[in-house]
């Protein structure tokens, strides 16, 4: 099962992936997650991609679809993957398509959780970390017991500059203006489907699973 999960930030689309990719027994491959392996293991195009991170620069699709291609043979691929993250753009989509040919493989499912955007800024500029251990909290629904206490380890609650309305809005836009093409892309292919991320996340999962067992 070879799937491509597409979603806003703040969509719930890391919840999805947990229990999609316990479910199937499939990795899950974000592109964040590769170009950190990639440099770690000091792999040539890892090396590459670690130069137009560290001076700020976006990294050339020629190198992403190289790293991409290069995880999508290891063995754990084998049984199919999710990818997060990538492709961004329709030149990564098609050179997606060509690599997996090659490989004699081709795209299951498009999984695309849509939320209103509206939804997505109380989501997202609600939420507070702690800054020692990472715990998340969020001022509506998961708030701390003591006000910017941390309740696992006492550190101090913050709200991270990522989590800045300003901030937020341009994500979002980012992620439209990118994504649209690609969802006309993928719908023209006939392998888009859509869920409501507004619904519960058990709810929407076992949406995604019908759909899922339906295609075999």
């Amino acid at each position: 099962m070879n799937l491509i999960l597409l979603g806003p930030p703040g969509a719930g689309k890391g919840t999805q992936a947990e229990l999609i990719i316990e479910r199937y027994n499939i990795p899950h491959i974000s592109t964040g997650d590769i170009f950190r392996a990639a440099v770690k293991e000091g792999a040539p195009l890892g090396l590459k991609a670690k130069e137009y991170l560290d001076s700020g620069q976006l990294v050339p699709d020629e190198i992403v679809n190289g790293i991409v291609k290069e995880r999508l043979q290891q063995a754990d691929c084998g049984n199919g993957f999710l990818l997060d993250g990538f492709p961004r753009t329709i030149p990564q989509a098609d050179a997606l398509e060509r690599c997996l040919a090659e490989l004699n493989r081709k795209i299951t499912a498009v999984i695309n959780i849509e939320v209103d955007f509206e939804v997505l800024m109380t989501r997202l500029t609600g939420r507070r970390v702690c800054r020692n251990c990472g715990a998340l909290y969020h001022i509506q629904n998961k708030v701390e017991k003591v006000p910017g206490v941390c309740d696992h380890c006492g550190g101090e609650i913050y709200q991270r500059e990522d989590d800045f309305p300003e901030t937020v809005e341009k994500r979002l836009q980012v992620y439209r203006n990118q994504t649209e093409p690609l969802i006309k892309y993928y719908q023209n292919k006939d392998l888009l489907f859509s869920f409501n991320g507004e619904e519960p996340i058990l709810v929407v999962f076992q949406k995604i699973c019908e759909v899922l067992e339906g295609k075999f």
